[in-house]
Formats: structure tokens, C-alpha cells, sequence
């Protein structure tokens, strides 16, 4: 009997030491997929994405497992007809409804609904199982990151729940769509759409149209050429630096939005509460600003020509340029600078509003 249970005694723990030494694998191995296509969807739940700029016609993804329930997931290829059209993808599927990384915040939860073959939308269209993220208590212990490698041309979709996710020198159309994690972009050709529910966004040096849209979280924005360029957040500060385009769109819920270096031909800024600070290297047609609450400083070209209607319900109207008075109080100046070409409106709940002569 004792040989016996010595012998039962040894198999299970060779079964367990095996079981470990299978995790430990998985969670260190390296597997490469390529994804044909110019259309291509990418989805991970949880882990760091990089993507940068590939050469050949396919999209490749190496894809790194990590945790000790690694060999749990899944990586899974093939078409999804998803709204507009029928994308190639990639998608690491994660089995259960609660999922553990404890490299997230302290206190850290986010839920996500996951259809059956893994993808997901933070836009909030998806259907399927709720699965909930935390840093901590029962669930899979697993997460991927990827790095994926996008040719010139392609349209490339990047879903990812919490983690983080950074690109760099990529040509095509580009769309970021995360739950919970920063986001860092630098040098990108085409179109660039980042929407996240929460988390920083950094984006640098592209040249194309550029939508951004986040719940909240800070916006940094720099170096940035196109048609449009429009950025939306429910809270945090917005601040920019060489913009130039056709139409600038800015509007935060709460939060400072600073802009230095913009060249637009149309401008618009609407904040419920926060300083607006727009730096002018040319004169626009229509400037449009609207803060709840928060000061507004505006510095022009010494030629700038626009009827004005400046408005404030508390603070000051001050202007560096000659006006011909139309209104005058206070608070409220109605008026043409220079050929009056253009037009710029202001209007703040409480704060003062100053048009300065750029130096």
C-alpha cells in the first residue's frame, strides 16, 4: 500500500509540475501570424500592443502569452463581416467572465462585452458575455502582447480592453479603439481614429485627418497636418501645437484647452469649463469659442480681419487691435477689426476675454 500511494504520490506531482512547466512555456512562448488582407481587425483584451510600419502585402502579429493561465487563451484567424465590410482578424479569445492582471492600477475594474469569437467594441454596440477586468481577486490569469507589423496602405483596426497601446511610423487608416489604456502615437500617414473610454492620448507628427474621442483623460496633440482635425473628451485637458487644417474642432466637458502654433481656416472650441488659449499663425475664417466658465486669450496676426462679437457674463473684454465699435460695455464688444474679413466669436460664462497681438 505504501508503494502504492508513493506511486499515485509521484504522478500527481509530475502531472502538477508538468501543468507548470506547460504555463511557464505558454507564457514565454512566441507565436507569429500573418493576416492577409488590406482590411484587418485586431483584438486582445489585456496586454501592450505596439504597431509600426511593416514591409510585403500581409499584416504580421507576434504574439507573446503571459500569466500562469496562459495556455487557457486562444488566438484565432479569419473573416468577420463587422458593420461596413468584411475584415481579416486576429483575435486572442479568453475563456470565462472574469479576467485577472495584476499590473493594472490599485482598485482597477473594467467591463467589456465580448462575443463568442472574441471581438469587441468600446463604441458600445457589442452583444455577448460581460467580462469583467480587475488587477486583482479570482479569475484567468492571462494576458498577450502583440506586435504588429501593417503595410503601407492597409486598414487596420486595433481593439484592446486595458493595457496599452503605442504606434509608430505607420501609412494607412489607422483606428484605435480601447477601453482602458493611454495611447501613444508617433508618425502616422492617413487617417488616424483613436477612441477610448478612458486614458491618455499622445499623438505626434501625422499627416492626415485625425479624430480623436475619449471619455476622459488628458489630450496631447502635436505636429499635426490634414483636413480635419476634431478631438472630443468628456474630462481633461486638451493641449495641441502645430495644427494645421482645413477645420479644428476641440470640445472637452471639463477641462483647459490650450493651442499653440494653429493654422485653420475654421476653428471651434466649446468647453464647459476651462482656459482657452489659441495661438493664431493665421487669420481663419470662423473661430467659434464657448467655455461655461474659464478665461479666453486669443493672440492674432498683426493683419487679422473679422467682425468680433466678444461676450462675456463676468470678467473683462480687452483687445491689442483697433475696433470699429458696433457695441461696446463691459463685458460684451461688437465690432470690425482691420477688412473684417473673417469672424470670431466668443462667448464665457465667467472669466475675462483678451485678444492679443501675436509678437
Amino acid at each position: 500500500m505504501m508503494l502504492i500511494l508513493v506511486a499515485r504520490r509521484g504522478v500527481v506531482g509530475a502531472a502538477v509540475a508538468l501543468t507548470v512547466a506547460t504555463s511557464a512555456l505558454m507564457a514565454q512562448a512566441q507565436e507569429r501570424f500573418r493576416v492577409p488582407g488590406q482590411s484587418v481587425a485586431v483584438y486582445n483584451l489585456a496586454g501592450r500592443i505596439t504597431v509600426s510600419g511593416g514591409s510585403g502585402s500581409e499584416t504580421t502579429v507576434r504574439v507573446v502569452r503571459a500569466g500562469p493561465d496562459a495556455a487557457r487563451l486562444r488566438v484565432e484567424t479569419g473573416p468577420i463581416d463587422n458593420y461596413d465590410r468584411v475584415w481579416q482578424t486576429l483575435r486572442v479569445v479568453y475563456p470565462g467572465s472574469r479576467l485577472v492582471v495584476p499590473e493594472l492600477g490599485h482598485r482597477s475594474r473594467t467591463e467589456v462585452k465580448v462575443r463568442e469569437d472574441g471581438t469587441f467594441s468600446d463604441a458600445g454596440r457589442t452583444r455577448g458575455r460581460r467580462v469583467t477586468i480587475s488587477n486583482s481577486g479570482t479569475g484567468v490569469r492571462a494576458s498577450a502582447d502583440l506586435e504588429i507589423g501593417v503595410p503601407q496602405g492597409t486598414r487596420l483596426g486595433v481593439y484592446l480592453a486595458v493595457g496599452q497601446v503605442t504606434v509608430q511610423n505607420v501609412e494607412g487608416m489607422l483606428r484605435i479603439d480601447v477601453a482602458r489604456a493611454p495611447v501613444t502615437v508617433v508618425g502616422a500617414t492617413g487617417t488616424l481614429t483613436i477612441d477610448s473610454g478612458s486614458g491618455t492620448v499622445d499623438v505626434r507628427d501625422v499627416d492626415g485627418d485625425l479624430s480623436i474621442d475619449t471619455g476622459s483623460g488628458a489630450v496631447t496633440v502635436a505636429n499635426a497636418k490634414g483636413e480635419r482635425c476634431t478631438v472630443e473628451t468628456g474630462s481633461g485637458a486638451v493641449t495641441a501645437s502645430g495644427i494645421t487644417a482645413q477645420t479644428v474642432a476641440i470640445e472637452t466637458g471639463s477641462g483647459r484647452v490650450e493651442i499653440r502654433d494653429l493654422a485653420a481656416v475654421r476653428v471651434s472650441v466649446e468647453t464647459g469649463s476651462g482656459r482657452v488659449a489659441l495661438d493664431l499663425t493665421q487669420d481663419p475664417e470662423a473661430l467659434t469659442i464657448e467655455t461655461g466658465s474659464g478665461s479666453v486669450v486669443i493672440q492674432a496676426l498683426a493683419t487679422l480681419g473679422a467682425q468680433v462679437d466678444l461676450e462675456t457674463n463676468s470678467g473683462h473684454v480687452e483687445t491689442d487691435f483697433p475696433v470699429t465699435v458696433r457695441k461696446h460695455r463691459r463685458n460684451h464688444l461688437r465690432g470690425q477689426i482691420g477688412d473684417g474679413a473673417g469672424r470670431i466669436r466668443v462667448e464665457t460664462g465667467s472669466g475675462g476675454i483678451r485678444l492679443v497681438r501675436r509678437s
